[in-house]
């Protein structure tokens, strides 16, 4: 299917784990400081879970991580033009005020696996993941509030993920954000994965 799945295991970031691993460095400090040490108090919170793929040849080598938690894409605030381009494929009698998503709270690729597909391998494993039969509940976005520079939001772009709001103007209004946004709110459908 892809690298991770065929080449890693799926485990959650927990301290123990951490401390049998290599330090995760995935370019963003920021990033590298919460995998490190706060993801595991944010699981303790009840604010998130982290996850992440190591290696199964060198076990000690975590790819990738990222944190899920449960959200929804609310369209009971988009102005009129925006709720009927996110409401268009869904039947009018199953409309609703919000969706339930799953939020993509942090995201991070070892820095030594970087521009290797493995940050799209991820999405497209959490895609899978998220509408497999077996789920406890049944979701259907995947939701991220992405970093607003270049990088991120072409990435999230790249795998199908779609702006919630027309213009960071129109997010910042809605949002009662100042602007310039820090993070732009953006969504993947997951009906898409049925319709292919």
């Amino acid at each position: 299917m892809g690298f991770l799945t065929d080449s890693c295991t799926l485990k959650v970031l927990t301290q123990e784990l951490l401390a049998d691993c290599n330090p995760f460095h995935c370019g963003d400090p920021g990033l590298d400081k919460f995998f490190s040490q706060d993801s595991v108090l944010h699981h303790k919170a009840m604010l998130g879970k982290t996850y992440c793929f190591v290696l199964d040849d060198k076990p000690s080598d975590i790819i990738c991580a990222f944190t899920l938690s449960n959200d929804s894409v609310r369209v009971d605030h988009l102005p009129n033009a925006r709720k009927k381009k996110v409401n268009a494929r869904i039947s009018r009698v199953k409309q609703m005020n919000r969706y339930p998503a799953i939020l993509i709270g942090k995201l991070g690729v070892n820095q030594n696996f970087a521009n290797l597909g493995v940050g799209s391998d991820l999405l497209s494993t959490l895609k899978r993941f998220a509408t497999h039969q077996d789920n406890l509940s049944d979701c259907r976005m995947l939701a991220v509030d992405a970093k607003a520079n270049n990088r991120a939001l072409h990435y999230y772009e790249k795998n199908q993920f779609r702006y919630l709001y027309s213009s960071e103007e129109q997010e910042a209004e809605n949002r009662h954000m100042p602007l310039p946004l820090k993070t732009r709110f953006m969504f993947f459908d997951l009906i898409d994965l049925q319709t292919e």
